[in-house]
């Protein structure tokens, strides 16, 4: 569990805040000021209010209301009944308007900073390298950018908010209870505020510890019900419902349990103040007539104090509740806060670089690979392999043996732990990779398609307005689907469903090729890109591809070895070492 205190916490939750959002807030304690005014009229408006139905006489009397009695030539106390009932009614809807009006205006600008936070690190992951994407669970990101956002809206923000202007709510009716009658007031102040202050002692680490499981069962519920469902077509075949149900379900529970526990710590102690609160308005009561004998004059002072504990005691249960909220969310805002660290490129917002020169070469020079230091070589140094432009090299190996990553490191996605990657003799950083990026298609084994139309798949990432429809049409024929595409009733509007779910294997990868072709890229990588297709129709996708341009390199990772027969170079890699390279003649046959 996570030691860092709110102290340190909320001034890194600040610098996350906008400047425009900050303005806002600025505003709200405006809002909160004059909301805490109105209050503090409405409760003043009780004392006159009740002192012209029970002694009319003294209120007359009062220098305070000399002003009003002038002002509508008033001469008898019964008259200032009907005027001090309209402002008694008027200040108390004034003050329930404004303070409706100042928890639209907290909730607003709360959702609206959870919203801010929600974009910024959605944003900000997507832009991190592939490989802190390849050491993370995308549960764990999705959790961040929804459950943790959200919560950081609920336990911190709007918490925050409320304690705010409670404080003010409280300093005010304070300030009038003091007034009227400053030692019954200090008292149940006193009384009042120790009740919560030994509660808010009793139970900082219950809370903590709650609010630290539930952000460790959030996580695994969301990854729990991703694998359960990403799986569904086993889970059914298998029959292992039950299975995935009960792991569920060892998540939620205890994730329920924690929320439950944060909620009755924070409503705990209410009802025994309330209770005492009622108690001290009867002792009061008592010693206020006992001691006069007056129970007309007492009635002012009492109903004022009444009115008064009736505001204070809902404002302390809020700024308690709200810091139990505050309190419970900590674990959770340490996580939101990790991701709102994350650091963003100086590329970050920029428009798609113009490409690199490729006339001549890829060249790999002594490369190297591992994910951390603490990991095994992927890659072993040593690593050497140049691609003219117009090759077609096959990369064949057993499982484990580096092609997929030496596929990234071409790719630009990793960088190499050593070695360089280079294209015309121009080494690839992180200064130029986009540029380089962009002559590049890439056509994996398991194609990613999004629950949109065909057509949207084909240019994923083009936005609607701007897709070149003939392209795509173009693309598809290329890849030995548009004639499929075409007979279905809605063409390239079929929506294909979450994943491709619609679709067969094969129909998903020649989506997946058409992508690539859209792109009008000088190097398409396929990594197993034809492992769905039948020999036939991979023989006419490959053909199709081959046939695009003289200028096309092409890097293929094949299921079949037969793929690669038109390969002007095979290469063989064994445990991150290549170990053999040469026609496809040489190499397979």
């Amino acid at each position: 569990m996570s030691h860092t205190s709110l102290r340190q916490l909320l001034p890194r939750l600040w610098a996350h805040i906008t400047s425009a959002r900050r303005i806002q807030i600025a505003l709200l304690f405006l809002l909160m000021i004059l909301t805490t005014f109105t209050e503090l009229i409405s409760l003043g408006a009780v004392f006159p209010f009740l002192g012209a139905l029970t002694a009319p006489e003294k209120v007359f009397a009062s220098p305070m209301t000399q002003p009003l009695i002038q002002l509508l030539n008033f001469t008898e106390p019964e008259q200032l009944l009907l005027p001090l009932t309209i402002v008694f009614i008027t200040s108390a809807l004034l003050s329930g308007s404004m303070r409706l009006l100042l928890l639209w205006t907290q909730t607003r600008i709360s959702q609206g900073i959870g919203a801010d936070f929600s974009l910024y690190i959605y944003r900000t992951t997507l832009y991190q390298p592939y490989s802190v994407h390849v050491l993370r669970n995308s549960s764990e990101i999705i959790a961040g950018v929804r459950g943790k956002a959200n919560a950081l809206v609920s336990h911190t923000i709007f918490p925050i908010m409320i304690i705010s202007s409670s404080i003010m709510m409280l300093i005010a009716v304070m300030s009038l209870l003091f007034a009227i009658d400053p030692v019954i007031s200090v008292s149940a102040f006193v009384g009042f505020g120790s009740i919560y202050l030994i509660f808010i002692k009793i139970t900082k680490k219950t809370l903590a510890l709650n609010g630290q499981r539930q952000t460790e069962k959030a996580i695994l519920v969301l990854k729990h019900m991703s694998e359960g469902l990403g799986g569904i077509r086993d889970v059914l075949l298998d029959g292992t419902q039950e299975v995935h149900a009960d792991i569920f379900k060892k998540s939620d529970l205890p994730y329920r349990r924690a929320e439950a526990n944060v909620q009755i710590i924070s409503n705990f102690p209410r009802h025994g103040v309330e209770a005492l609160g009622m108690s001290l308005i009867a002792v009061l009561a008592y010693l206020m007539v006992g001691s006069s004998g007056d129970f007309l004059n007492a009635i002012p002072v009492l109903g004022v104090l009444a009115v008064g504990a009736q505001r204070l005691l809902p404002v302390l249960q809020q700024a308690y509740a709200n810091w139990s909220m505050i309190r419970g969310g900590q674990a959770s805002m340490v996580d939101a806060l990790n991701l709102l660290d994350q650091p963003l490129p100086a590329y970050a917002g920029t428009p798609v670089p113009s490409a690199i020169t490729f006339d001549h070469s890829i060249t790999l020079d002594n490369l190297s690979f591992r994910y951390t230091e603490n990991t095994p070589w992927v890659l072993h140094s040593g690593l050497n392999l140049s691609i003219k432009k117009g090759d077609k090299i096959g990369l064949m190996g057993s499982t484990g043996s580096g092609k997929s990553t030496l596929l990234d490191i071409i790719m630009a996605l990793l960088q190499p732990s050593g070695g360089r990657l280079a294209i015309d003799g121009q080494v690839i950083s992180e200064r130029n990779f986009r540029n380089w990026q962009a002559l590049i298609a890439h056509v994996p084994q398991a194609v990613f398609l999004a629950d949109a139309s065909i057509s949207h798949n084909i240019a994923l990432g083009v936005p609607a307005d701007q897709i070149d429809y003939t392209r795509v049409y173009h693309a598809a024929e290329m890849a030995k689907i548009a004639k499929t595409i075409e007979s279905w009733d809605l063409g390239y509007d079929t929506v294909v469903g979450e994943r491709g779910v619609r679709l067969s294997g094969g129909q998903r990868q020649r989506i997946g090729i058409a992508r690539a072709l859209y792109k009008k890229a000088e190097v398409i990588i396929l990594d197993e890109a034809t492992s769905a297709l039948d020999s036939n129709t991979e023989r006419e996708v490959m053909k199709a591809i081959e046939e695009l341009s003289d200028g096309l390199t092409l890097i293929i990772v094949a299921h079949r070895l037969s793929t690669l027969k038109g390969c002007t170079q095979v290469v063989e890699l064994t445990d991150g070492k290549i170990t053999r390279k040469g026609a496809y003649e040489e190499i397979v046959e």
